[in-house]
């Protein structure tokens, strides 16, 4: 008998970084504020989350923290607390000394997403309604991947490994990077990056790191697939071009809805 999580009521949203290898265009602005068919990504993720019922979110800052604060009181949707955290080192460590210092909002579980991931909310709904497990991992499939894919190895609905590093005869997906952590998930994944900041090269690492230790250690890490739904990363600017062109399309599907049901009620 499938078994049915229960609706994680907090999501932390990793943006504390600027976004370097989008540079100009970050001089001054973290890669989370950056425009996407008039909103920026951030706003299309609270949007996302808002829209699959979850009722918190925290953001970590980092760069410009004073901009996100600031952006945060124009485009945080009804029905959804925004908190923001600041992460003071940004600029000498990875994410996964941002899941550090979130571990308090991780704790208990949660939904985590990396702050450069555009996604449609048809996703955020399918990773609540995944089957109940410690730890879900949202996996993407195509025919080839790049050095710069999170990519994973599965055996069925399991994860058995997740990095950049994986050679291509053990890939069969990508990391989105969107997970959901039940209680029990949340207190192995707050152990092992505990452990992990504790060593010389542990703020350096990607909090995905630790995931990769915990299904290594026989911690239950499964994978969704959205396989068939739209998202997207920012990293390069090509990227740019295509969440915008992701974006400028929901847009234009809300706007179409907008337009029929204004002529259904005139």
């Amino acid at each position: 008998m499938r078994s049915f999580p229960s609706l994680p009521q907090r999501a932390v949203i990793l943006a504390a970084g600027q976004g370097s290898r989008l540079l100009p265009l970050t001089e001054q602005l973290p890669k989370c504020l950056l425009d996407l068919s008039g909103r920026s990504m951030l706003e299309w993720q609270l949007r996302g989350l808002a829209a699959a019922g979850i009722p918190e979110a925290v953001v970590v800052t980092g760069f410009r923290a004073d901009l996100v604060e600031a952006a945060l009181e124009r485009i945080a949707p009804p029905g959804l607390a925004v908190r923001t955290l600041f992460n003071p080192f940004y600029k000498l460590a990875d994410n996964l000394a941002s899941c550090w210092m979130a571990r308090a909002e991780i704790a208990g579980g949660c939904l985590i997403l990396n702050g450069d991931t555009l996604f449609e909310p048809a996703i955020a709904q399918r990773l609540v309604d995944a089957p109940a497990a410690p730890i879900t991992v949202t996996i993407d499939r195509k025919p080839s991947y790049d050095a710069d894919d999170m990519k994973v190895e599965t055996d069925g609905g399991r994860l058995r490994a997740i990095g950049k590093t994986l050679p291509a005869e053990r890939t069969d997906g990508e990391s989105i990077g969107f997970l959901r952590f039940d209680a029990t998930g949340a207190g192995h994944f707050v152990a092992e990056i505990e452990r992990t900041m504790r060593t010389p090269e542990g703020p350096a690492l990607w909090y995905l790191s630790a995931i990769h230790r915990l299904a290594n250690a026989g911690v239950d890490v499964r994978v969704e697939s959205i396989e068939g739904l739209d998202w997207g990363e920012l990293d390069f600017p090509a990227d740019l071009t295509w969440v915008r062109s992701l974006s400028a399309g929901w847009q234009a599907k809300s706007h179409a809805a907008a337009a029929h049901t204004d002529l259904q009620t005139a």
